[in-house]
């Protein structure tokens, strides 16, 4: 599992990290650098496929899309370097940390420096980690000219490290995967590219999901053939996944749906459509509605669920404003839902969400895994925090819910605050 994104000198970000959990919540007014992070996370996923540095920025026709900023604002003006890092949890006693620098001139993207360090973990008795050294770099690259063609990673062998020449418009990570390495680097290697390459953004696009679509074994990044993937599952795997899209959708204010289901389409079968049926109040026999007739906040639910559902184990499912297009009475089965359904597929998930209703859905018990980004009042930059180490977090919580709290803007008022003055922030009625 990624436990740990790090940014430095990325777009908005001085430095800062985010902490991953199996529900992770990302909260923060609009610019305050929550779409910029979670831009790391595609980043990352991109150049652990082999796309190279430069592309993965800039993006390549309509199957690889522009980030935003493309490559000229992937590092934090007026510099011209930036770094973004991962750490992965291996098992209880293994963490492998993950490092890339990159440098943007001329348009393009270049290695400068890259490095992938092991660290191994006792627990004591109660239970807490207690690192037993300082970690071993099982690749690190030596410092380079910044016009030099190459980079030379050095890679672990119990000495000063084996010199390897690589090119610096992919990443060393992926440049090593495959290759015949040390047991060690190796496995480090290998689960820093499962883990990134896991990484799935979804941004569901109704108007997409409403055409009939070929079979397909991997979801796209806007779900548009969400009903070829379902339709192409093997038939039990295919029922397991259509009763609980069924079971969720008929909780949702829409309709009264009692199946949702897709088949395949066409002469030779190799398209399929999405469908629901719907029966109010057991009047009569149920009626059959396609995609083309299912609102957007259905959709959308209905994509996020299945992305849950077919996701690999041990994957991060990355979804912007999650709950847009669904009802505010629906927020707390849409937090059940991710939390039930990504523990059994032991999938993590990072939201975002502007919405006070599925921020009071969480209760208090969901604080410590709910991150705000703010920007930083003197320099600019945004800036990452948890929730919970916000230290005027007591003092807000009793004047209101954190979603009331978040939808006045107190929440960042305070953290703007140099000497915090509760009552200089709200205002008559605010809470």
């Amino acid at each position: 599992m990624i436990t740990e994104l790090r940014l430095e000198n990325w777009k908005s970000y001085e430095k800062s990290s985010l902490h991953i959990d199996p529900l992770t919540v990302l909260i923060g007014a609009n610019a305050s650098g929550k779409s910029n992070a979670l831009d790391a996370f595609i980043f990352l996923h991109r150049i652990a496929s082999g796309t190279m540095l430069t592309t993965a920025l800039k993006g390549e026709d309509k199957a690889l899309p522009a980030m935003r900023g493309g490559v000229d604002w992937a590092a934090q003006r007026p510099g011209s370097k930036f770094a973004v890092g991962a750490i992965f949890k291996a098992d209880e006693s293994t963490d492998y940390e993950y490092r890339i620098e990159c440098r943007v001139s001329e348009n393009r993207c270049d290695v400068t420096s890259e490095q992938l360090i092991r660290k191994k973990y006792r627990t004591n008795k109660d239970k807490e980690r207690m690192p037993l050294s300082g970690g071993v770099h099982l690749f690190k690259t030596d410092s380079c000219q910044d016009m030099a063609p190459n980079v030379v990673a050095r890679l672990y062998n119990g000495t000063k490290g084996a010199p390897k020449v690589l090119g610096r418009t992919h990443a060393v990570l992926f440049q090593l995967d495959g290759q015949k390495l040390r047991q060690e680097i190796q496995d480090g290697v290998t689960l820093a590219i499962s883990r990134l390459k896991e990484i799935f953004y979804l941004d569901p696009v109704p108007s997409h999901m409403r055409d009939y679509l070929p079979l397909s074994d991997k979801l796209d990044s806007d779900a548009r053939n969400i009903a070829g993937v379902i339709a192409a599952l093997p038939k039990a795997q295919q029922g397991e996944i259509e009763h609980v899209l069924t079971q969720y959708a008929s909780r949702l204010p829409e309709r009264d749906i009692r199946r949702v289901y897709a088949e395949t389409v066409g002469k030779f079968n190799s398209d399929a459509m999405l469908y629901c049926d719907e029966d109010w109040q057991g009047m009569g026999e149920p009626h059959t509605v396609d995609a083309r007739g299912m609102s957007d906040g259905t959709l959308r639910f209905l994509a996020i669920l299945t992305a849950l559902l077919t996701r690999p184990k041990g994957s991060l499912l990355v979804v912007e404003e999650i709950d847009n297009g669904l009802h505010p009475s629906r927020a707390s089965m849409l937090l059940e839902m991710l939390k039930t359904v990504g523990a059994e597929r032991e999938v993590d998930v990072l939201v975002t969400t502007h919405n006070p209703a599925l921020l009071d859905a969480m209760g208090t018990g969901m604080i410590p895994f709910i991150t705000i980004a703010y920007r930083d009042r003197t320099t600019g930059h945004s800036v990452l925090k948890l929730l919970e180490d916000i230290k005027q977090l007591p003092q807000l919580l009793a004047q209101g819910t954190v979603g009331r709290l978040s939808s006045k803007g107190l929440i960042e008022g305070s953290l703007q605050q140099q000497s915090f003055d509760f009552e200089a922030l709200i205002e008559p009625g605010n809470v």
